[in-house]
């Protein structure tokens, strides 16, 4: 599968995000945070945006749900043409069912811990997803600082999935840039959201692509 480079739009113009994912047609997936200002103290997309970007780019979307009820909510961005959904497991109140829903309309089921959330409680549930997402910041807002103390946390999740066949991707979000990415992919991290890098760019693409070489080289260092 190799390193994958997921620019979140959250920091992108959002009176043009056609315009804005068209920059960057380097990017692997393009990361759409999903915000009801419950879960987390901000608003941001709904279903009706999601499936007008979908129709302007044939980049993926991964619509990372930062909401209250993704129970009932994920499949309306599924129906709106995501290719991956991410679900907050403090927010779920039924994982395993959510992630099988999300897998049985062919689409990645991914689950998302905030950074004073353990892994090891939902070693469990690995067999049921495509992808674990570690916050690397607090949800809620771009261009907050990276945490290091999420460091640890990804290295035991690389190793749980190791013990479980390795086939799931391991995400970070919150704070990638070229000063943090590269210690992210040593401790195992393979999937980079970065949003304020890329975006604050002069040019993002080019950004994008430079992020993937730093975290591969860490990976074969």
């Amino acid at each position: 599968m190799g390193i994958q480079i997921t620019p979140s739009i959250l920091n992108a113009d959002f009176a043009h995000l056609g315009e804005e994912v068209a920059r960057i047609p380097g990017a692997d997936w393009v990361h759409v945070d999903v915000m009801d200002n419950h879960f987390v103290p901000n608003l941001t997309f709904g279903p009706t945006m999601v499936e007008a970007l979908s129709r302007a780019t044939s980049v993926p979307l991964d619509a990372h749900l930062m909401i209250e009820d993704p129970d009932r909510e994920a499949m309306a961005y599924v129906e709106a043409g995501c290719r991956s959904v991410t679900f907050h497991v403090e927010a779920a109140k039924a994982p395993v069912r959510l992630a099988r829903q999300l897998r049985s309309a062919g689409v990645r089921a991914s689950m998302a811990l905030k950074p004073a959330t353990p892994i090891e409680p939902y070693e469990d549930l690995l067999p049921e997803l495509d992808t674990v997402l570690v916050m690397t910041v607090e949800p809620g807002f771009g261009g907050q600082p990276f945490l290091d103390l999420c460091l640890p946390k990804i290295r035991r999740t690389r190793a749980l999935i190791e013990r479980h066949g390795g086939q799931i991707w391991l995400q970070v979000d919150g704070g990638i840039s070229p000063q943090t990415i590269e210690r992210c992919a040593e401790a195992g991290a393979d999937v980079f959201v970065a949003g304020s890098a890329v975006y604050s760019a002069e040019n993002p693409d080019a950004m994008v692509t430079h992020l993937r070489a730093l975290a591969e080289a860490a990976c074969s260092g």
